[in-house]
């Protein structure tokens, strides 16, 4: 098979899942065919392997579609974190009308929301096959905030002009106290 005839049929409208018309050597007849999956050379980008499979147009097949999200969450706009959780959905619908891809508008998510499949408009003549309850599409969430202890705290406990090697232990007492038994260095006498 030609790379340049398989990649333009595989860029037109229908994408991935585009109706292949397949002739095999030897024969005249025509078989509907769809890909099934492809490897490409990891240097070259040159499509090493394909797999293809026949399809009856009117039986309906399961596909994997991508779910593409479109617009800005407006929760995003507020400082909220957009995450796309699901990015491909299964589906199941007859060769010709399977999508290329699916998009969803998530300009109306607040803070907080979640999109679950269920939320998703059925196009006609395509199931969901993805529990539609429990398949998480997007959720937009209040950003984490990381609090780092700052390092002046422990400056503070240090008195001042001493510094403490490390590994190496505060003497017992309070803040600013000297050790039980001795005298502050502070209040010695003068002689």
């Amino acid at each position: 098979m030609d790379e340049r005839d398989l990649r333009r049929a595989l860029t037109g409208a229908a994408g991935l899942h585009a109706i292949l018309d397949v002739v095999l050597d030897g024969q005249k007849t025509t078989h509907a065919s769809i890909l099934k999956d492809y490897q490409q050379d990891a240097i070259t980008g040159r499509l090493a392997h394909i797999d293809l499979q026949e399809v009856r147009l009117d039986q309906p097949i399961q596909a994997q579609v991508v779910i593409e999200l479109v617009g800005e969450a407006a929760g995003s706009i507020e400082g909220g974190v957009l995450s796309q959780v699901t990015r491909e959905i299964n589906v199941e619908a007859l060769p010709l009308e399977v999508p290329e891809r699916i998009e969803l508008d998530v300009s109306s998510m607040q803070m907080g929301d979640t999109l679950r499949l269920v939320d998703v408009a059925v196009q006609e003549g395509v199931t969901f096959l993805d529990d539609p309850e429990e398949t998480v599409i997007a959720t937009v969430t209040v950003p984490t905030q990381i609090i780092e202890p700052e390092p002046e705290e422990e400056e503070e406990e240090l008195e001042e002009g001493e510094e403490l090697a490390e590994g190496e232990e505060a003497p017992e007492g309070a803040e600013g106290e000297a050790p039980a038994g001795e005298e502050p260095a502070e209040e010695a006498s003068e002689e």
